[in-house]
């Protein structure tokens, strides 16, 4: 469906190595119908000073979760995915731990430090995706600490690897 009339594809979490197979499908299918898709991922940010606060506050996260609440959302997913046309939707790779942050927000691993969280971010853009998603446990003091911590060293990622296309193919007309 998003291949033929969506703007956008909003995904659940993941890997940047299973992203960019969900996103060259969805690309390739909208191609093949003269249509183009911009692709979000959902993802569950935990940036912090050091990766094991961090990672501290993860394991809180789920040690808190309402198991019977977890688990019976896992039954619900398993059989919607049985009722979809891959016979599996997109939960079908998650684990209890996943399932916590219900979108899979937590497989995006947008977990560490800042520095840790920029990098990923501009894994996430090399793979396809043009918007992240983010939810956050503490939004107003974990948005400004995003705000303040994380996006600078994006956009400066973004900066450099510009400049290196750019070194790159001046490089080339040479």
């Amino acid at each position: 469906m998003a291949s033929h009339v969506s703007d956008w594809y909003f995904t659940n979490g993941n890997t940047p190595e299973e992203l960019k197979k969900q996103i060259d499908d969805i690309r390739e299918k909208a191609k093949a119908n003269n249509h183009s898709v911009k692709i979000g991922v959902n993802a569950f940010v935990i940036a912090r000073d050091t990766e094991e606060e961090a990672q501290a506050v993860l394991k809180e996260i789920i040690a808190k979760a309402n198991v019977q609440a977890v688990k019976s959302f896992g039954e619900a997913t398993c059989e919607a995915g049985a009722a979809s046309k891959e016979g599996e939707g997109n939960w079908a790779k998650s684990t209890f731990e996943d399932l916590v942050q219900y979108n899979d927000g937590f497989r995006t691993n947008l977990i560490g430090t800042p520095q840790q969280i920029a990098a990923r971010i501009i894994e996430l853009k090399k793979v396809g995706v043009d918007l992240v998603l983010s939810g956050f446990l503490h939004f107003i003091e974990e948005v400004e600490y995003f705000g303040k911590k994380v996006l600078p060293l994006v956009r400066e990622l973004e900066a450099q690897q510009a400049e290196q296309q750019q070194e790159e193919q001046e490089a080339e007309l040479v």
